[in-house]
């Protein structure tokens, strides 16, 4: 019976409700949990993978045109228990990260979780969809207790970077208005459209890489010049003033900004104004 003309009773409707109530409660549960990770890991790091998590329960019209779509006889049979055999992304969650790189710490995060189980993964971004989306999608398997009973719920994730979730968003919001049916030239507009969103992604993971070796230079650079100059101070203390100026005009010279440093600048002060005022024999 298509659902065009199926009208659930009310009795079908409170059934419905019921049974989507634990979904909600994993919705619930897994949102506070990722968004552990999240916090957990600015406090560890100050950066996360996560930018932000959003989460909902398909709505009962949304859940029946999916059940019809996978093949179930909506209002035939034991049709409500049919739909959890078929349809997987009853609830689902949405990750979305900065950089592609994110997607995939988050992807590894998830996977070694003992708290749920990852059952599926389909990467739309090493093979993208006809339409230009992309995303990776995990399917976890979570164990919820509503009330007294353990029910074991299947949860979608799907994991987006800002781009990728700023183009589906669109892009769904276009085929509700066209009802599905998008013209071809507004469907290839959208795909360039995403590869356009994937290269800015790529572009953007670059200038990361980049900012992160420069990051790492200088983190190298200053411990190596705390180094010198703790070998310079060391000196001083020793009253070897002769030994510590070379080192520092060795090192150092004149042309040299440790402004970035407050630590270096104050050691780097100290010892400028008081070596340089040192002969050396």
């Amino acid at each position: 019976m298509s659902i065009t003309t199926y009208k659930p009773s009310r009795g079908d409707l409170e059934r419905l409700s019921k049974f989507r109530a634990p979904y909600q409660q994993t919705i619930d549960e897994l949102k506070v949990k990722l968004k552990g990770i999240k916090y957990g890991c600015l406090e560890q790091d100050c950066y996360s993978p996560i930018e932000f998590v959003v989460g909902r329960v398909k709505t009962v019209e949304s859940l029946l045109k999916k059940a019809e779509k996978k093949g179930v006889q909506v209002g035939n049979g034991n049709w409500i228990e049919d739909i959890e055999q078929h349809v997987y992304d009853i609830a689902g969650l949405r990750v979305v990260t900065r950089y592609l790189e994110d997607i995939r710490e988050v992807q590894q995060i998830l996977c070694e979780r003992e708290d749920f189980q990852v059952v599926e993964i389909t990467d739309y971004i090493e093979t993208p969809k006809e339409s230009g989306y992309r995303s990776v999608h995990l399917v976890v398997r979570y164990p919820t207790y509503h009330g007294s009973q353990k029910k074991e719920v299947l949860c979608e994730i799907q994991l987006r970077t800002m781009s990728m979730n700023f183009w589906a968003t669109n892009e769904h919001e276009l085929r509700y208005k066209y009802d599905e049916k998008l013209p071809v030239e507004m469907k290839e507009q959208l795909r360039r459209a995403a590869d356009t969103a994937y290269e800015l992604d790529l572009q953007m993971a670059q200038f990361r890489r980049e900012i992160r070796t420069s990051q790492e230079m200088r983190l190298e650079d200053t411990v190596a010049n705390e180094d010198k100059l703790e070998e310079i101070f060391s000196l001083y203390v020793k009253k070897d003033f002769n030994r510590a100026a070379e080192l520092y005009q060795t090192y150092f010279g004149r042309d040299h900004d440790f402004a970035y440093n407050p630590k270096l600048q104050m050691i780097d002060e100290m010892l400028n104004s008081r070596l340089l005022k040192k002969p050396v024999s």
